[in-house]
């Protein structure tokens, strides 16, 4: 029998939250941090668009198991419309379809803004990753083919006009939840506003739980590719890396011993004691001496593991 293949890299983990930069794709970051890292696993938490720049959470190693809880956080972002203007993708891409003269007044943008406030219901681009009868709207898209996509309802939990530099651009700043497309809202305000628009500019700066402190440039990671010394190299970028559970910050926490710790890696469950100890939650996360043991459910006064952690 021929022996399993060994995995190529170092199993390093950790979060490292990448300040992406324009006219680079989600998963072309993904390949560059992976190989920089010599990672032996890598994945992000939520695709940015190549002419996006900012927030781009990637996570490390055994990171990857808790990418669904940022992926399910709040993100802001920095956007400027530019008017008179509708383009097939919605942003500087695309080829235009739409035009016109008009261009809305401050005031106008401003009354506008509480209908894209709370839930609404959004169509998501043409060209977006949106799966129609099993393929990918943009594949579609890139074909010819005009697709109709239902709409769905997103949370839009802050919505705010920064300001209109001149009469032909505004500058906005959104905290919206999982899945809305900040591209749709810049093609349904034009729309709204009877003048067309899309983007001309975007930028991440929040994805929940970490803030825009945590960003690091692409180029300070690849400036350090000079240190000849391969372990002085990878300790260096290992020294940004986030610890893996501070993805979960927005979860119940609880503090078990090392013997409670190899019983959790076990897959077995661990008694739940203390004041303070939580009495029931669907999901919570378990550390020993700062590290992270296990994700799992809290109930009948047990921590029951889901998935656990190395």
């Amino acid at each position: 029998m021929s022996k399993p293949r060994k995995p190529k890299g170092r199993p390093v983990s950790g979060w490292l939250i990448l300040d992406k930069p324009v006219d680079f794709g989600s998963t072309e970051a993904v390949s560059k941090i992976k190989w920089l890292f010599n990672a032996q696993k890598c994945g992000h938490a939520g695709t940015l668009d190549p002419l996006a720049s900012g927030m781009l959470p990637i996570a490390l190693g055994d990171a990857t198991k808790t990418v669904p809880y940022v992926m399910d956080g709040r993100k802001v972002y920095e956007f400027t419309v530019t008017w008179g203007e509708e383009r097939l993708t919605d942003d500087l891409e695309g080829e235009v379809t739409h035009t016109s003269d008009k261009r809305p007044t401050e005031e106008d943008i401003r009354a506008l803004l509480p209908r894209y406030t709370g839930t609404i219901s959004q169509v998501p681009p043409q060209f977006s990753a949106i799966k129609i009868a099993g393929e990918r709207a943009y594949d579609l898209a890139r074909d010819g083919e005009v697709v109709e996509i239902p709409s769905r309802e997103v949370e839009i939990h802050r919505l705010t006009l920064i300001g209109c530099p001149d009469a032909h651009t505004a500058h906005f700043e959104v905290e919206c939840g999982k899945g809305t497309y900040v591209r749709a809202l810049a093609r349904d305000f034009g729309r709204d506003l009877g003048c067309f628009g899309h983007i001309s500019g975007l930028r991440r700066t929040f994805v929940a739980p970490f803030g825009e402190d945590r960003m690091v440039p692409l180029a300070d990671l690849v400036a350090l590719e000079k240190i000849e010394d391969r372990e002085e190299r990878l300790a260096s970028l290992d020294a940004y890396l986030i610890d893996t559970a501070e993805a979960l910050s927005n979860l119940p926490h609880l503090a078990v011993t090392d013997d409670q710790a190899h019983r959790l890696r076990m897959g077995n469950p661990v008694i739940v004691r203390g004041r303070d100890a939580p009495l029931a939650e669907p999901e919570a996360y378990a550390t020993a001496r700062g590290r992270l043991v296990a994700i799992g459910e809290i109930g009948q006064g047990e921590f029951r593991p889901k998935r656990v952690f190395g």
